[in-house]
């Protein structure tokens, strides 16, 4: 079964608390997913580590029930 975008975004938002989040429904079927995630605690780490912050906030949702995430990271 998908995760909802909704899902996605709260469990980002609950790791990286700082974190502005927007998700895209990128086919519309529930199952690949552009996000946006732009944090001030992103803020001196790179670009992979901002990624790897992301990723360690799905819990290891990604390849399996989080099937594709088109990732955008920033420090605000």
């Amino acid at each position: 079964m998908p995760m909802a975008a909704d899902d996605i975004a709260a469990m980002i938002r609950a790791a990286i608390p700082d974190a502005m989040v927007e998700i895209t429904d990128l086919a519309g079927d529930g199952d690949h997913y552009a996000a946006r995630v732009v944090a001030p605690s992103f803020a001196g780490m790179s670009r992979v580590k901002q990624h790897q912050t992301v990723y360690a906030a799905l819990g290891g949702r990604m390849g399996g029930v989080l099937h594709a995430l088109q990732l955008t990271t920033a420090a605000a």
